[in-house]
């Protein structure tokens, strides 16, 4: 496993990040007991940051790695989230982010998060989440309740905002760096640099369309980018590789990003995103794949706010 400091924090997480998510069954069903084996297999992989939320499964998920870290503590970085509780359940007031990180801490059998990040930010109102949420954030670190604090979010032109006004560690941007999408390194990237923000890139596999079996009837992507998957699929199969883990090792490649987060349930998943970790030379198969989908590149969706979208 290779490791990167994750900004100006004193967080050296995996390259490879694990994508809690599935835990709360937000996928399909899954079982629990090969969940709990499966995140004890990545820990002994040396993958070490665990990122989750009480969104993921209506707390399902948060419950769930509370049970399967129990006595590895210690070895994990643990980055949780707040604000986000439902579909359409949102509450970044300060009090809420507060109780929110309670009951997190509670499920999660810890007494602190070594990361707290407030969960898609396009949701909210941007001057709330500056002048009371982050600020709500700052004073639960002063009280050791949790190590950094961050932002998370699908608007690049939120998270820019946010992060302007306020210092943030880190920088959780998902769909907006993998092999149909690559607009965070328009300006995010570089804003990050800049200020020395740690930056987590999640959905390598775009929300599930960089699979064999390509995205959920939910997946808010046009249709054009759906045939763009299964386009770029074809050329997978062709060469005889996989399109997921093709898709992943594009992504652990970024020279910025300190951990890219993918979602597991079971060792076999914890596994086969392991194998994207190995050097292999994909630019001649990228181009091609490249050359299948450019038209249908860097579309993206509205989501949040009209007045966050970007």
């Amino acid at each position: 496993m290779r490791y990167r400091k994750l900004g100006l924090t004193e967080l050296n997480v995996s390259l490879l990040g694990f994508g809690a998510s599935p835990l709360g069954d937000v996928f399909s069903p899954t079982d629990p007991e090969e969940g709990t084996r499966a995140v004890h297999h990545a820990l002994d992989q040396g993958v070490n940051l665990f990122d989750v939320s009480p969104y993921y499964g209506v707390t399902l998920a948060e419950e769930r790695l509370g049970v399967a870290l129990a006595g590895r503590r210690d070895s994990v970085i643990l980055a949780t989230k707040c604000g986000r509780y439902g579909v359409d359940l949102f509450d970044f007031s300060a009090r809420g982010v507060a109780g929110g990180l309670e009951d997190s801490l509670r499920r999660l059998r810890t007494d602190y998060v070594d990361l707290l990040q407030v969960h898609d930010i396009e949701f909210g109102d941007t001057e709330q989440i500056i002048h009371e949420t982050l600020p709500a954030l700052k004073h639960l670190q002063k009280q050791g309740k949790t190590r950094y604090i961050g932002i998370t979010g699908y608007s690049l032109k939120t998270l820019l905002h946010v992060a302007a006004a306020v210092p943030v560690d880190a920088m959780l941007s998902y769909c907006r760096y993998n092999l149909l999408v690559t607009d965070m390194d328009e300006a995010l990237v570089p804003f990050a640099r800049q200020h020395e923000i740690g930056l987590i890139n999640a959905s390598p596999l775009h929300m599930g369309m960089l699979t064999e079996n390509g995205a959920p009837e939910w997946h808010p992507a046009e249709p054009a980018v759906h045939a763009a998957s299964r386009r770029a699929e074809a050329v997978c199969r062709a060469h005889g590789v996989s399109l997921p883990e093709v898709a992943l090792r594009f992504c652990l490649a970024h020279l910025y990003v300190s951990s890219t987060l993918v979602g597991m349930a079971t060792r076999q998943q914890v596994d086969e995103n392991l194998r994207a970790l190995k050097d292999v030379d994909d630019e001649e198969l990228i181009a091609e794949i490249q050359a299948v989908i450019v038209r249908d590149q860097n579309v993206v969706w509205t989501s949040g706010r009209e007045e966050n979208y970007g």
